[in-house]
């Protein structure tokens, strides 16, 4: 990040005044494809998309170097089951059944690879049709099962998502991350839904094509059912059924996307989505939050929070130590609670720290590294002190008992204070 960008993108912030960052505004007609890497930089995209929370599409020319495209790949444009195989044939992977619907996704079942590939094969034999229903490998964490040798060989972290403070917090607890191999059968797909904690997400087609179906912030309101419950599947006949679906408003349709092998689609944050695998589909894809829609996490945990409150409400005043309790749910049903969520803004600060006290150089102009540099750190610790304060005042927060923490979030925050005072001379 350069200084120009970062004096616009906090601009931006205090032009907000609080708001959630990419609420529903007047929806775009289309969505932007970006065409050449040259020319198209860090910046370009933090004021063409990132701010303004838009979709887009990047050309194939992003990818062309990636070792996956290559290597896992056919000269006919097909998974190279055999490569593949020989790659990964003895790894447990996560394969869900679309054909079954429970709660609002699918259920999951744990195999071998070379056990997957070989009912995608029967699948393709039998002209997309197998009696064991429509199975799609999804959630493969690829990244976290393999060495950094090997990842090299297989894709290279686009500059554009190289903030990626999710990843940054999971690879530093070395238990879990947010990067992905999905792998499917034509007709294979995923459930409508927004990305988790409401991240920015990205996602490459390695081979194969998708439809993707977008819905901006807001949208997915008119999609609930007369129990206020969001749609499994938003082409289904159902959704017309206005008893059904009494909100529907026939005008306004799904941004609709046909992604092509090679392509790299940009997932805003909060955007509902649904997507369908046209073609036998191997994709890479990321979820990831940083300064930009750290805002938009901390107001989805919030309401997360209040939705927990509200089904055990009856119990409030018999239950001891109910708050607590609430917590505990919240962080069973969304995967963090406001306790692992400051810990999450410790992690990130602290690194950011870090980067000041060390007076990085290399990227005091437009980035073409994935190192951060000082004018990315110091937006950041802006964007944390923000969200922190609000976390901080949150009265649910307050009843929090923060005794072990290493650093207390008063002092943490006074140390954002200080540390923004500092990066006025950058």
């Amino acid at each position: 990040m350069d200084r120009e960008t970062r004096a616009f993108a906090e601009r931006h912030f205090r032009d907000l005044g609080g708001r959630v960052h990419g609420g529903c505004g007047l929806a775009p007609s289309g969505v932007a494809f970006v065409q050449f890497p040259d020319g198209f930089s860090y910046a370009d995209f933090v004021k063409g998309f990132l701010l303004p929370n838009l979709p887009c599409v990047f050309s194939s020319a992003f990818t062309e170097g990636w070792g996956s495209r290559r290597r896992w790949v056919t000269p006919a444009g097909k998974p190279d089951f055999e490569y593949l195989l020989k790659k990964y044939g003895d790894v447990v992977v996560p394969v869900a059944n679309c054909e079954v619907q429970e709660y609002n996704s699918n259920p999951k079942e744990l195999m071998p690879f070379r056990d997957y590939v070989s009912y995608w094969k029967e699948y393709i034999r039998g002209g997309c049709s197998s009696p064991r229903g429509c199975l799609y490998l999804k959630d493969w964490h690829l990244c976290r099962d393999s060495s950094v040798e090997d990842l090299e060989e297989v894709f290279t972290l686009p500059v554009y998502f190289s903030s990626d403070w999710l990843n940054e917090f999971w690879d530093t607890l070395d238990v879990d991350d947010y990067r992905f191999v999905y792998a499917g059968p034509k007709g294979t797909w995923s459930p409508f839904h927004a990305d988790i904690f409401r991240s920015f997400s990205w996602s490459v087609n390695i081979c194969g094509r998708k439809k993707w179906l977008f819905f901006p912030p807001g949208q997915e309101e008119a999609l609930r059912d007369c129990h206020g419950n969001l749609p499994y599947d938003v082409t289904s006949s159902m959704i017309l059924d206005a008893h059904l679906h009494p909100r529907l408003q026939p005008t306004t349709p799904p941004l609709e996307v046909i992604q092509e092998a090679g392509e790299m689609v940009f997932v805003p944050s909060g955007w509902h989505h649904q997507v369908h695998n046209l073609d036998d589909t191997i994709s890479i894809n990321h979820n990831w939050v940083n300064g930009f829609n750290l805002a938009n996490m901390w107001h989805f945990l919030q309401q997360e929070l209040q939705a927990v409150q509200r089904e055990v409400s009856e119990w409030r005043d018999s239950m001891p130590d109910w708050h607590h309790h609430c917590q505990v749910i919240m962080k069973s049903c969304t995967g963090i609670n406001f306790e692992e969520f400051y810990h999450f803004l410790k992690i990130i600060a602290e690194k950011r720290f870090l980067i000041l006290k060390q007076g990085l150089e290399e990227a005091m102009g437009d980035s073409t590294g994935l190192e951060l540099g000082l004018q990315q750190a110091a937006f950041d610790v802006g964007r944390l002190a923000e969200v922190l304060a609000s976390v901080v005042a949150h009265p649910d927060f307050q009843i929090v008992d923060t005794s072990s923490f290493s650093s207390q979030p008063e002092e943490l925050l006074r140390q954002l204070e200080d540390a923004i005072a500092t990066t006025e001379v950058f």
